[in-house]
């Protein structure tokens, strides 16, 4: 394994001045002020650690305690923290775990800048929405091996192309004449509901198809496009990790982030 082109085993001094990291359960003492928490890691100069917290947003958070920080704060300066010694790579480790939807906005929005300011970001975590909105390529890992790289659009052309609609027909539909539209691979019964299979083309015919004579179609009519999470179900399940053993060697590639 090479980080940086460079052996942990042997220049392990050389790397803890390229590498940050973050991992998923951390804590400082309750009482420890934010600015102090910077200082303290940091160079021990104020001015530094001024600029550190308002590059970060936490200026005005500096004589706060961390006890009083909520997750998303919290996490913030954790993100400060693994960035002091400015490093090459950062790996965070599933930052947004157990954060309310806003914290988690928050902390994506962190995650970005590090990107942006020029840091590679090692990315680890269990929510295919925040993979798919944060990183340029993706590992999937099962069993400890990497079963499947590449770009989100890559992983999800690969292994999730169908598109489904689903809703309540009406009393003239007729699922032969649908199954006979253009992109449509299947239509399926389940309970009171339509659920038809196929390539984005299906959507404007089907959708058409169902319309009543006053031209609003059934009020649950839903659209799935798919998405990473579907790539990463069918790559976990034992048909798509042996659709995918072929082509993706149990190493990871350059530049995975």
């Amino acid at each position: 394994m090479r980080v940086l082109g460079l052996d942990p085993r042997t220049a392990r001094s050389q790397l803890r001045s390229l590498v940050g990291s973050q991992l998923q359960a951390s804590a400082l003492p309750d009482r420890l002020r934010v600015e102090e928490a910077v200082r303290l890691f940091g160079d021990g100069d104020r001015r530094s650690a001024d600029r550190l917290l308002d590059t970060w947003h936490l200026a005005t958070l500096g004589r706060s305690s961390f006890a009083s920080l909520s997750g998303g704060q919290r996490q913030r300066l954790f993100i400060a923290l693994a960035l002091l010694n400015q490093p090459r790579v950062v790996f965070f480790d599933e930052l947004t775990q157990g954060l309310d939807p806003l914290a988690r906005g928050d902390v994506w929005g962190a995650i970005r800048d590090v990107r942006d300011h020029g840091t590679t970001v090692v990315l680890v975590t269990h929510f295919m929405d925040e993979a798919e909105a944060l990183c340029d390529r993706v590992a999937v890992m099962r069993a400890g091996r990497i079963v499947d790289a590449g770009t989100p659009v890559d992983l999800i052309s690969r292994h999730a192309r169908s598109t489904t609609v689903t809703f309540t027909p009406p009393v003239s539909f007729d699922p032969t004449a649908v199954a006979a539209l253009p992109g449509v691979d299947g239509v399926e019964r389940h309970g009171e509901r339509i659920r038809v299979i196929g390539t984005n083309q299906l959507i404007a015919p089907v959708c058409a198809s169902v319309l009543g004579d006053d031209h609003l179609g059934p009020p649950d009519l839903r659209v799935h496009h798919p998405d990473l999470e579907d790539a990463l179900i069918a790559l976990i399940s034992d048909t798509g990790t042996a659709r995918a053993s072929d082509a993706a060697p149990g190493r990871i590639p350059q530049g995975v982030s």
